[in-house]
């Protein structure tokens, strides 16, 4: 109570963690017979009596997010730039992807257009398949075009994209959004406009199941529906007119 009282409040997410590792430090030693009694950094039936809940007491955080509709024109935007970094940001968007996921994609993990990323690159651990539509493979082979030799789906020289390039991006268009926040524009848009279920945006997203049993009999990754989810969502983020138009005028 000493360690966690002054900072519970405060930093109610740096206390909670540190409880969790006090409470398998404490168990560890247990089992080591380092100690006998109840664990006293235990939670559940016995600091929950005395210290408020987490989730009563911490400010949820949102990601700063683009609202949909200006979505489109940002793409128009990052045509426009050409870059390594902004190919990475269109491509991310497009398929919904976590940053993460995209930096550290290696051209070996697309097949045909079906994009599988292994489970250790996976916020859920597991592996998920991204299937891509026609921008997003355009995309990937001027990535290839403009590093030939290298591995990764992005990168410079052979060496795969920061963290910080697709943010940098952003900044550089005087976007006030994160990159992780256009995950949340696409969920707005697909419950907003679209008739898919919620099974197949959740899955798009690569959210994981809380309820067990529903996990256990999700087997399926529902490809094909989820095509047609970001198919529709290639489509409306694409459907903006094209600045490459040059007027000549008679002499």
């Amino acid at each position: 109570m000493a360690i966690l009282t002054p900072i519970w409040t405060t930093r109610t997410e740096t206390a909670s963690r540190l409880r969790g590792r006090l409470e398998w430090i404490l168990a560890a030693a247990t089992t080591l017979r380092l100690r006998e009694g109840s664990n006293p950094a235990s939670w559940r039936g016995h600091l929950q009596t005395i210290l408020p809940a987490p989730k009563k007491i911490a400010k949820v955080k949102h990601f700063k997010a683009l609202p949909y509709p200006e979505i489109p024109e940002l793409l128009r935007k990052l045509n426009d730039l050409c870059s390594i970094g902004a190919l990475a940001l269109e491509f991310t968007i497009l398929n919904a992807s976590r940053s993460g996921e995209v930096f550290g994609g290696l051209r070996s993990e697309v097949n045909g257009d079906i994009w599988t990323i292994p489970a250790a690159r996976m916020k859920a651990k597991k592996e998920h398949r991204v299937p891509l539509c026609s921008r997003a493979l355009e995309i990937l082979a001027i990535a290839r075009a403009m590093d030939p030799e290298s591995s990764y789906l992005f990168s410079r020289k052979g060496k795969p994209l920061s963290n910080m390039n697709m943010a940098m991006v952003l900044r550089r268009l005087e976007v006030d959004a994160t990159v992780h926040g256009f995950r949340s524009g696409f969920r707005d848009w697909a419950s907003e406009e679209t008739s898919h279920s919620s099974e197949v945006i959740e899955m798009a997203l690569a959210h994981s199941i809380a309820n067990r049993v529903e996990a256990a009999y999700r087997r399926r990754d529902l490809l094909e529906k989820r095509r047609a989810l970001l198919l529709d969502w290639e489509r409306y983020c694409l459907d903006r007119p094209l600045n490459n138009i040059v007027e000549f005028k008679a002499a």
